[in-house]
């Protein structure tokens, strides 16, 4: 997925730069870069890789060249950036958090207009610097960036650094959060409320979809109202976010606890002697199961947070998986001969519960039943790249259906609606498949209900397919 940091203060911001951006660590894997802007020495960036160290470790040493009172940062599971960009609207730098699904065609359209790419590697796209040829496409920044709304298919929030000031545009349908703090002397923006509290921000508010405001250390001005239309992502809340961050001012992990509760009391067909989540985001849906059935929770297994933070740093998947099996270790003193649930949450490849559900019974556990705090994910996601699956094919689910009907793509309504007979024969067989006890997900009436927000402001895309992902965004969305 990816997200940002974005301080102006009146005196220098390096320090809140440099931590706000690494409390969005956890939202991407491959690059982090930071740029600032000074106004004697004017712009000063770096980007590093952050497959094989993390963030504080590659840009600690470099600190002291930075320097200025505002600045941008990002944690990128895509492309090199920040992108700096000399242009008839100034010299600015950019960053996005986005997924641009017609990146070629774009890029067709704009080297016929005689335009060129610079940032390329191992010939990839890069997309912000082609987010970046469209805003200049604009006589203003605004127009500019509607240009970006208008030409993409998928998603696109962003941040751009001028000498002016730091304008903050959130996509279109508001599919990646995008919140504003302030404390007395500065004002900064960023995915992730969790980045203000130790640096003494305090929330203001969210952008609303499609707004653009522009940040100075003591104003913000709304450049473009809010769009009516929204719809976030609702796996912020089931797996990407942080559990201390608010998205539309609704707390992750309140999120989760209650889905899981709602969950715990509705599971009246097995009988457990304790629940485990797995760590991290699987704990909070347990926490909250535990309290729904009356079930104590336990850590009979836990995270060996020292050395194995991450599950998907590696870029081989093999390696992933291996990385993910070597950070949970077993409690056998928990496991041994008990009825246990373990809570996620959700199944993607279902490789690594496979290999842990595998390790529960060898250290002891009786039966192992799973709770998955969303629906079956049966659609790939077009707009965030919440895994880093390349086809639809590489999610259980379509593999069952297509070893059922002999094509992925036949009946997904049907195995999509929780209780029809094609979902409860695939859900039965995902059981089959792992080797666990039993399986069930959460339905999507729970997880609404638990998120709090109306269903037409949510975009559960990957569950039931629906969104607004292939209407086309007309002029009037802009006005």
């Amino acid at each position: 997925m990816g997200g940002f940091f974005g301080t102006i203060s009146k005196k220098d911001c390096v320090n809140d730069l440099f931590y706000g951006t690494d409390y969005n660590s956890h939202l991407g894997t491959k690059r982090a870069g930071l740029v600032t802007f000074d106004e004697e020495s004017g712009f000063h960036r770096s980007i590093h890789s952050l497959e094989r160290q993390y963030f504080r470790s590659r840009f600690e040493d470099e600190l002291d060249d930075f320097k200025g009172h505002q600045g941008l940062g990002v944690i990128s599971d895509t492309d090199p950036q920040p992108i700096i960009v000399n242009s008839h609207l100034g010299r600015y730098a950019v960053v996005t958090v986005a997924k641009i699904n017609n990146l070629r065609e774009i890029t067709e359209e704009l080297l016929k207009q005689r335009m060129h790419l610079s940032e390329m590697s191992a010939n990839n796209i890069n997309q912000t610097e082609l987010v970046a040829l469209l805003i200049n496409m604009g006589d203003s920044f605004v127009e500019g960036i509607n240009k970006v709304y208008q030409k993409i298919e998928g998603s696109c929030s962003m941040l751009i650094l001028t000498e002016d000031g730091i304008i903050a545009a959130r996509d279109f349908l508001g599919r990646t959060p995008i919140v504003i703090g302030q404390k007395d002397d500065a004002i900064a923006v960023s995915s992730e409320t969790t980045s203000f509290p130790n640096l003494d921000y305090k929330v203001v508010r969210d952008l609303g979809p499609g707004e653009i405001v522009r940040l100075k250390a003591d104003s913000i001005e709304v450049m473009q109202k809010p769009l009516t239309r929204c719809q976030i992502c609702s796996f912020l809340w089931v797996y990407y976010g942080f559990p201390a961050s608010d998205y539309e001012g609704i707390n992750t992990e309140y999120v989760r606890e209650k889905n899981g509760r709602l969950m715990g009391e509705k599971d009246t067909e097995i009988e457990a002697d304790l629940v485990c989540g797995i760590p991290d985001s699987g704990v909070g849906m347990a926490l909250g199961y535990s309290h729904g059935k009356n079930v104590p929770y336990k850590r009979a297994v836990l995270k060996y947070t020292p050395t194995w933070p991450r599950s998907f740093t590696p870029g081989n998947q093999v390696r992933r998986d291996l990385v993910a099996k070597m950070k949970l270790i077993p409690n056998p003193a928990i496991l041994k001969d008990q009825r246990i649930v373990f809570c996620d949450d959700s199944i993607v490849r279902g490789t690594q519960l496979r290999d842990n559900v595998r390790t529960f019974f060898e250290n002891g556990a009786k039966e192992v039943h799973v709770r998955i705090s969303c629906p079956p994910l049966v659609y790939g996601c077009p707009f965030i790249g919440f895994t880093s699956s390349k086809s639809d094919m590489e999610l259980i689910t379509r593999r069952i259906i297509k070893d059922f009907e002999g094509d992925d793509k036949l009946k997904l309504e049907q195995y999509a609606k929780t209780g029809s007979p094609e979902y409860q024969r695939m859900v039965d067989e995902i059981a089959r498949r792992l080797g666990l006890t039993s399986v069930k997900f959460a339905t999507l009436e729970d997880l609404i209900e638990s998120i709090g927000l109306p269903k037409e402001r949510i975009c559960t895309h990957c569950f039931d397919g629906s969104s607004y992902c292939h209407e086309r965004h007309g002029e009037e969305w802009f006005t």
